[in-house]
C-alpha cells in the first residue's frame, strides 16, 4: 500500500519532477464557474481513489500546504469544487487540479478516478 500525493513540479511550466510529499509550489488561480453549473454539480457523485494508495489530504491545492489527515485505500471522494494548484503526477495522470473535498481540504485530482483530465465540478471560489 503506498501513501502518497505524488511527484511534483515547481509549478514553473517545467516537466513535473520527483519531489518529497512536502516540496514544490502551486499557483493560487482558480476557476470560477456559474452558480447555476455548480448546483447542478456539485455533492451529485462519487468518486474513487486510486487502489492501494492512501491519499493525503492537504488544507491547499499543492504538497507544501499542511496534512489534514489521510483517505483510507478503497476510500470515495465527493468533489465539492476545483482549484488549479501545484502538478502532481500520479496515477490517473499529470495534472495540476485539486479536489476540494470538505472545507480546506484537498486532494490531488491525479489520484482520484473522475474519468476526465479536466474539470468535473466547479471551480472553487477564493
Amino acid at each position: 500500500m503506498t501513501t502518497q500525493d505524488g511527484l511534483a513540479s515547481t509549478g514553473t511550466g517545467t516537466a513535473p519532477q520527483p519531489a518529497d510529499a512536502d516540496a514544490g509550489a502551486g499557483d493560487a488561480a482558480t476557476e470560477a464557474a456559474p452558480a447555476a453549473f455548480g448546483a447542478a454539480l456539485a455533492g451529485t457523485a462519487t468518486y474513487p481513489v486510486a487502489p492501494g494508495y492512501r491519499v493525503n489530504v492537504r488544507q491547499g491545492a499543492g504538497t507544501n500546504t499542511p496534512l489534514v489527515r489521510q483517505l483510507p485505500a478503497g476510500a470515495r471522494v465527493q468533489i465539492r469544487c476545483q482549484q488549479r494548484g501545484q502538478w502532481v503526477v500520479g496515477p490517473y495522470g499529470t495534472s495540476n487540479l485539486w479536489d476540494n473535498i470538505g472545507p480546506g481540504e484537498y486532494v490531488s485530482d491525479s489520484y482520484v478516478h473522475t474519468g476526465s483530465s479536466g474539470m468535473v465540478a466547479p471551480g472553487c471560489l477564493s
